[in-house]
C-alpha cells in the first residue's frame, strides 16, 4: 500500500499537536542511562522491580535494530514509554508491546500523545497498522483503544501470557483482546484529528457485553468478584468474537457493543 505524503505529514502535525498538549516532547531514549530509566519506570507502573518487564539489554537491542522504542519527557523527568516491534515482513504491522504512564498522570494525555507519536512514526516508515492487547475488564483502556484512538479489537485470547506477578495482573488470569489500528482508516482518522466519528448505522443485529465499573479496585476489596467477572465477560464475549461477531464500540455503562453476523 502507497501513503500519501500528505497522510504522513497530517499524522505528523495530529501527533505535535498532542505533544504540546499534554506538555511533553517524545523522542527515543538517548544511551545507556535512559533506557535503565524507562526500566525503572515500567518497574513502577507495574510494580516488579525484581523481575521487569524487558531488560535494558533488549530494549537497547530492539532500538538498534529499527524497531519503535519512544520516551515523554516532561523537561528532565521521564513520564511516559511506548515500546513495540515489528511483525513478521508482509504483515506491515507494528507490535506494541507495552506503554505506560507514570503514576498520577492519569488524564494529562500523555498517552494519547505516545500512541499518535507512534503512528506517525509507523506511517513515515510505511507501515499502515499498529496492534496491541489490552485487559476486556479495563473499562478506561478499552474506552481509550476504541473510542479515543479507533483501534478495533479483531480477537479474544484467554489466559494468553499465563500467570503474571505484578501488582496490576497478580491473581487473575491474563485473559487478552487483540487490538488492530488501522492507521489510515476513517475511523482512525478522524480520531486523531480529534474530531467525532459518526458510526455507519447498518441492520445487523447487536449484543452488549458489561464490564465492571473499576476492576482494578474491585481486585483490590473483592477478589472473587474479580474473578467471576472474568469468567463471565470470557463466556460471554470470547464465543461472540469466535462466531464472527465484530466489538465496533465501546461505552463505559453499557459495555462492548458487538455487531453480529
Amino acid at each position: 500500500m502507497t501513503i500519501e505524503t500528505s497522510s504522513v505529514g497530517l499524522a505528523a502535525d495530529d501527533a505535535a499537536r498532542w505533544s504540546a498538549r499534554a506538555g511533553v516532547v517524545i523522542r527515543e531514549p538517548a544511551g545507556l542511562g535512559e533506557a535503565h530509566a524507562v526500566i525503572g519506570l515500567l518497574a513502577e507502573i507495574w510494580g516488579r522491580p525484581e523481575t521487569p518487564m524487558i531488560t535494558v539489554e533488549f530494549l537497547r537491542a530492539l532500538t538498534k535494530a529499527g524497531n519503535y522504542v519512544a520516551c515523554a519527557f516532561d523537561g528532565d523527568r521521564l513520564i511516559g514509554v511506548c515500546v513495540g516491534f515489528h511483525e513478521e515482513p508482509a504483515a506491515r504491522t507494528l507490535h506494541s508491546h507495552i506503554a505506560g504512564v507514570a503514576p498520577g498522570l492519569t488524564g494529562r494525555g500523555v498517552g494519547m500523545a505516545l500512541k499518535l507519536h507512534q503512528r506517525a512514526w509507523a506511517l513515515a516508515r510505511g507501515v499502515t497498522a499498529v496492534e496491541w492487547t489490552f485487559d476486556p475488564l479495563v473499562g478506561r483502556n478499552a474506552y481509550f483503544n476504541i473510542v479515543k484512538l479507533g483501534a478495533l479489537p479483531v480477537e479474544y485470547l484467554p489466559n494468553f501470557y499465563g500467570a503474571m506477578h505484578d501488582a496490576i495482573n497478580l491473581g487473575d488470569d491474563t485473559d487478552r483482546l487483540l487490538a488492530r489500528w488501522e492507521l489510515l482508516s476513517p475511523r482512525v482518522v478522524a480520531a486523531c484529528a480529534g474530531t467525532p466519528y459518526e458510526r455507519p448505522i447498518g441492520g445487523r443485529s447487536s449484543r452488549r457485553v458489561t464490564t465492571p465499573a473499576d476492576i482494578e479496585a474491585l481486585r483490590v476489596s473483592d477478589a472473587a468478584a474479580a474473578v467471576a467477572w472474568r469468567r463471565r465477560v470470557r463466556d460471554e464475549l470470547e464465543p461472540l468474537m469466535a462466531s464472527g461477531g465484530r466489538v465496533v464500540d465501546f461505552d463505559r455503562e453499557l459495555g462492548y457493543l458487538i455487531e453480529l453476523v
